[in-house]
């Protein structure tokens, strides 16, 4: 082989090393920028929810309101807009549930979640009757935010008591899909920002890991999501709660980093995908 050959050859292995190094590193950056993400918007939903439902006290002792499901959403948007910390909170929907676990009315136009049991899909709810304040993860259809395929979610409830009892659920929360889209969308932002418009952007997706189950955006490809599975990152987090390699995907070079995101639960990681273009 002619030296020139071999010179030219090296120069690109050496290059795509460098580049496929650059990504591995940048993505782990993502990944756990992206898991701070979560607890600042977890906490704005910790400390506003109590006092969204203090907002909602007076409604758990009016029947007649009860009875009015447009009075219980416009209830349910009040409570939101007097409070800053759910005014910005990154949920897809608020919802009061009475204490048999069914969902009285959404704050959403479309309400796929009327009339469902929450418990059903997320019994550990149900300890939120006892005053306390309740996270957990799992699936429901009526809460998805994605067609097509199977999505999950993350709730957050309160009680709401009036005259020293507990009369409903205030709960709020987001499907995985969503919160994929937005971290997704917050990310490529950040990047964009720090790189200027001279240099060219990554290719960047980011998919929220939940138990075996891996979701991206609505309109992230599936096939990456796949991918991400196949790796069954949740089983080679190392002790720090990280876990990195490089894939391809439809023969595209891929940077993959996945940090467990305890805020969400134990079984719960977000991972970004980067490639550079």
């Amino acid at each position: 082989m002619k030296p020139w050959v071999l010179l030219v050859a090296a120069v690109c292995v050496l290059g795509c090393s460098k580049s496929s190094e650059q990504s591995l590193a940048k993505a782990k950056e993502h990944a756990g920028e992206l898991v701070r993400t979560a607890e600042r918007d977890v906490a704005e939903v910790r400390s506003g929810l109590p006092e969204g439902a203090r907002q909602l006290s007076e409604l758990a002792g009016d029947a007649t309101a009860l009875g009015d499901a447009q009075e219980v959403k416009r209830a349910l948007d009040r409570a939101r807009n007097k409070v800053q910390d759910l005014r910005v909170a990154k949920s897809t929907f608020f919802a009061w549930v009475d204490p048999q676990g069914t969902v009285v009315r959404t704050d959403q136009e479309q309400d796929l979640l009327a009339g469902k049991n929450l418990f059903a899909s997320f019994p550990e709810l149900r300890k939120a009757l006892s005053g306390a304040r309740v996270e957990t993860v799992g699936s429901m259809p009526e809460a998805a935010e994605v067609a097509g395929r199977k999505d999950g979610q993350w709730l957050c409830a309160v009680p709401v008591s009036n005259a020293g009892s507990v009369r409903a659920l205030y709960v709020t929360g987001w499907s995985w899909s969503a919160y994929a889209y937005r971290l997704e969308n917050a990310l490529r932002g950040s990047v964009q920002s720090s790189i200027g418009d001279k240099v060219k952007m990554p290719l960047l997706y980011v998919y929220m890991v939940a138990g075996d189950a891996v979701h991206g955006a609505p309109v992230a490809p599936e096939v990456n999501a796949k991918a991400i599975a196949g790796q069954a990152p949740l089983t080679k987090l190392a002790a720090d709660g990280r876990f990195s390699t490089e894939i391809e995907i439809t023969g595209r070079s891929f940077a993959l980093a996945v940090q467990k995101a305890p805020v969400f639960g134990s079984k719960v990681a977000i991972a970004v995908l980067r490639s550079e273009t």
